[in-house]
């Protein structure tokens, strides 16, 4: 479901102009891109902060309402205050049918108990948490998924190991990096392949 962001035009511009709306309760923001020209605009101060709070705001294609019209957009960047991190400023981008996104992507773990590597003791190392991934604007993953089943110690899980959906391919494609691996035990030994524990 697309969330609905109302905006107000915004005429004055500079450091006095941003100044008077924040004194008004609002963040100056700008809308760019899709071959028109840059919007600018002011938001509720309070939905922005409460909006900034989620884990996926940087992910997430919003309709910006404004004068009675649409815009498809997705946020870019959000400049804070650097001792409050209140925002200050919000640039988005048009998210225009056709147009693809990088975004960054979770990962998700499953099938941790079905691992041999963790079974035996191994540890997962996480080298990465999210992946950037290249995406059609409405069709961006709330996640990928890892599959650990099949992978011991000294096992990794590289991209290629993670099904993507349909248009969707990482930023990186020069290697099969990594998005994590199954380490020893950092205290002891970890019994061989098929050993059991004696009981």
């Amino acid at each position: 479901m697309v969330q609905v962001l109302k905006a107000w035009p915004r005429e004055r511009t500079g450091k006095g102009g941003a100044r008077a709306v924040r004194r008004a309760g609002k963040i100056p923001a700008i809308v760019y891109g899709g071959g028109a020209e840059p919007l600018k605009i002011s938001l509720d101060a309070k939905e922005v902060q409460r909006l900034l709070n989620q884990p996926r705001f940087f992910a997430t294609v919003f309709d910006i309402e404004i004068d009675g019209r649409i815009e498809h957009v997705l946020p870019r960047e959000a400049q804070l205050h650097p001792v409050t991190d209140r925002p200050l400023h919000l640039d988005f981008v048009r998210a225009s049918a056709g147009a693809r996104v990088t975004v960054l992507v979770p990962v998700r773990f499953v099938n941790e108990a079905s691992c041999p590597g963790l079974k035996r003791g191994g540890v997962l190392n996480i080298v990465r948490r999210e992946v950037e991934l290249v995406c059609p604007a409405d069709a961006i993953p709330t996640e990928i998924v890892a599959d650990l089943s099949g992978f011991d110690i000294g096992d990794s899980v590289h991209i290629r190991h993670v099904t993507l959906p349909q248009g969707v391919r990482p930023t990186i494609t020069d290697r099969d990096f990594t998005i994590a691996s199954i380490v020893p035990p950092t205290t002891g030994e970890a019994p061989a392949a098929g050993e059991q524990a004696a009981s």
